[in-house]
């Protein structure tokens, strides 16, 4: 009898305890969770709320009202050229594999002038007609014609073309147009939308959206001017050929980059484009439209990014800076302020310089004349330099003769062999005279120099280790190398395409 009074209490209480469960799991909502799975289809679980859908719908017709403000202000770019059919000095490299021999019999032989035609994209920037573009787009046209998206076509005067920001300025005739606003591309934020807008592959007017991957880019080989920028706006939005010059715009309808360049194997989209700055672009176009020339504040230094070799070297806590490579030139106003290769920059008017894009920000912020103080490290020691900053040179040009050449002698402690530089190379790359030292002729894979050094660098300089030397033979190099011990750091100054640089190389 007292067992089964016992189980009775018993099942009273576990119902108990399930009713209060359910009470307390509807006080929390989880009951609606729990049946929704169970009693309902997995659409209907899964369908979004009344709000969830006003949202994106939202967001879509943000896009659509973009798309429609920016478009009418899009150009189509025509550009005719006329040009011998002539494969240029070193054209065939250019040329898909195995198709060398078929047109090697034609090189050099000029044949009949044909007209060549490329199309892009610009966008209006005034209300009487200049339009922004890239340099690429309209380089060497005869004939420049843009069509608007209502099909009106206009003939267009180039006003100015800068090869080192790929920037063009055109004009068209008329009045009323509706241009585009500028929006601020130093507020702009990695992982912001944005919207591309251009005539890819033909296709008028085609708008593509994505986000904003990354800020303050370079792109080693599009530009080999010493002055070229790196600080391109990366983007996922779809850019093919032909959008180059068109606007990307954020989210309030602002441009913020000139559509100029993709990363790719194929020569299409693969996922990665790149524009200029906004604020950038547009200082060209000033100093283009006012000037005819731009008037670009230089410091007379080449610059590279930090490595952690470079940051060890110099003795700074973290890898960050601008590492100086070498002069522009004699009258390089940072060598007469007394900077000197292998520094590393850290701060410019007392704000720091992580990287080569933000010096390049401050600097082009100014105006030549104007003089900015800068912080650098050099091999342990901290400086300071006032720098008045200088106009930068059109072309410069430099006459060269060069010593006999000798057998190339292998350096087995950088992974690199050397050979004093011949005559025609110093000719053909126009070295100057202090940096005629000792040309790599190769670069063992796997060795301390590999990724760091490249074949036709030319090893002018020893920097650090200390003394400082002028390298002008295999004895100079190894001299150095007697005074590293093994895993510490040898600084060299080199020459290389589009001026020199200084490599920080760890030796065996």
């Amino acid at each position: 009898m007292v067992m089964r009074v016992n189980r009775t209490k018993l099942m009273i209480g576990v119902l108990a305890a399930f009713a209060g469960g359910v009470i307390f799991a509807s006080s929390m909502d989880w009951t609606d969770r729990v049946f929704a799975q169970g009693g309902q289809s997995q659409s209907q679980a899964q369908r979004p709320r009344t709000d969830e859908v006003r949202t994106i719908a939202d967001a879509s017709n943000a896009f659509v009202s973009i798309a429609e403000y920016i478009t009418p202000a899009v150009v189509s770019i025509q550009a005719e050229r006329t040009t011998p059919a002539r494969s240029p000095r070193g054209g065939l490299r250019q040329l898909p594999p195995g198709f060398e021999e078929f047109f090697r019999q034609y090189e050099g032989q000029p044949q009949q002038q044909q007209p060549q035609q490329s199309t892009g994209s610009g966008f209006l920037v005034t209300r009487d007609g200049y339009i922004l573009t890239n340099n690429h787009v309209v380089e060497g046209a005869d004939r420049v014609r843009v069509a608007m998206q209502d099909r009106r076509v206009f003939d267009a005067r180039i006003i100015g073309r800068d090869p080192s920001t790929d920037v063009a300025v055109l004009k068209i005739e008329g009045r009323n147009f509706t241009p585009l606003t500028f929006g601020d591309d130093n507020t702009i934020r990695v992982g912001e939308w944005v919207l591309a807008i251009g005539n890819p592959l033909g296709l008028d007017f085609t708008v593509t959206a994505g986000i904003v991957s990354a800020k303050g880019r370079g792109l080693p080989g599009l530009n080999s001017n010493q002055y070229a920028i790196t600080d391109f706006i990366q983007t996922d939005a779809a850019i093919n050929p032909g959008n180059s010059g068109g606007p990307l715009v954020n989210s309030k309808g602002e441009v913020v980059g000139v559509n100029t360049a993709i990363a790719s194997q194929t020569g299409y989209y693969a996922g990665y484009g790149f524009a200029i700055p906004i604020t950038l672009a547009k200082q060209v176009m000033d100093d283009l439209i006012a000037h005819g020339e731009v008037r670009r504040a230089v410091l007379g230094v080449t610059i590279n990014e930090v490595t952690p070799e470079d940051a060890q070297v110099a003795g700074l806590r973290a890898i960050a800076g601008v590492k100086v490579g070498g002069y522009s030139g004699e009258d390089s106003p940072a060598r007469r302020a007394g900077l000197e290769p292998g520094d590393i920059i850290t701060r410019i008017d007392g704000q720091p310089v992580d990287r080569v894009s933000a010096l390049q920000r401050a600097v082009r912020a100014k105006r030549p004349g104007d003089t900015v103080e800068l912080d650098a490290m050099r091999y342990g020691s901290r400086k300071t330099f006032r720098v008045r900053l200088a106009a930068a040179p059109n072309d410069p040009s430099v006459v060269a003769e060069a010593p006999a050449a000798a057998p190339p002698a292998t350096t087995s402690r950088l992974g690199i062999s050397v050979e004093p530089v011949p005559a025609e190379f110093v000719n053909a790359r126009r070295i100057p005279e202090q940096y005629r030292g000792m040309r790599v002729v190769s670069v063992e894979p796997g060795s301390p120099a590999a990724e760091v050094m490249f074949r036709d660098d030319v090893i002018a300089e020893v920097l650090y280790p200390q003394p400082r030397g002028r390298v002008t033979s295999q004895d100079d190099l190894q001299r150095a190398l007697d005074r590293v011990r093994p895993g510490e750091i040898l600084s060299l100054l080199v020459f290389r395409a589009g001026g020199t640089a200084v490599v920080n190389v760890r030796a065996k």
